[in-house]
């Protein structure tokens, strides 16, 4: 029970799916609260709602609960917000999932009984709910990380990992302050170094509620850019 985990959540304008967010993954962090210090770490990003007001609020009845803010700078850079604050406060072990309610607590004991045998287990979603446009993302997102660096993995992005802080710490210097696909290169990184890392089927739920903010325009932006990105980054491997 010394295990130190810290749940990793980044939310944006999810004022309507953010209390059934705390009630579902709350107890997760409650039963592995190693030494006292495990952390539900839910980090507002910018939102232009009452999240973090509302997180704010659930703070009072969750003492395990932590709500960070900042100013908006994308799901990428709110991710990497929360690693860099995981590996400050020296957890030992850090889950990432997202705020929309699409991936399942329940889920979760599985990859904690596997964390002594690997450095990550990471999902794979291979039958995804969230639509025909982010599946065929993912494709090719997983077409071009074979060109570009060989690796060959079933899910690049899932959010839902749990990773030893150590080796989140080993790679996420190589990767620029707010770089906005850091689970897709983190994915990478482990691959193509040949970490011990697994991969595990889990389910993929539509969103729960709210808005969803990425859209084709913001889909092809960022496709764009990730081919720029991938190349520099390839160059700089293993620097």
């Amino acid at each position: 029970m010394s295990d130190k985990l810290y749940i990793i959540i980044p939310a944006y304008n999810e004022s309507a799916n953010i209390n059934e967010l705390i009630n579902s993954w709350y107890p997760v962090v409650e039963r592995h609260n190693g030494n006292g210090e495990s952390r539900l770490i839910i980090i507002n990003d910018g939102s232009k709602d009452n999240t973090y007001k509302l997180i704010q609020n659930a703070e009072k009845d969750h003492p395990l609960l932590k709500g960070l803010t900042k100013t908006n700078g994308g799901h990428g850079s709110t991710v990497l917000f929360g690693y860099r604050y995981a590996i400050k406060n020296k957890a030992d072990y850090i889950f990432q999932t997202d705020s929309d309610n699409q991936t399942n607590p329940k889920e979760f004991e599985p990859f904690w009984k596997l964390r002594n045998k690997y450095s990550a287990i990471i999902g794979n979603r291979s039958k995804r709910k969230d639509g025909k446009q982010r599946v065929l993302v993912e494709k090719i997102l997983l077409i071009l990380l074979r060109i570009y660096y060989g690796v060959h993995i079933p899910d690049s992005n899932a959010p839902f990992r749990l990773m030893k802080t150590s080796l989140v710490e080993k790679y996420i210097s190589k990767l620029p302050l707010n770089y906005n696909l850091p689970n897709v290169m983190l994915t990478t990184y482990f691959a193509y170094f040949h970490e011990n890392i697994v991969f595990k089927e889990i389910s993929f739920a539509p969103r729960g509620g709210g808005v969803n903010s990425i859209n084709i325009p913001k889909i092809i932006k960022i496709g764009y850019h990730a081919l720029g990105d991938f190349r520099m980054l390839k160059k700089q491997i293993n620097d």
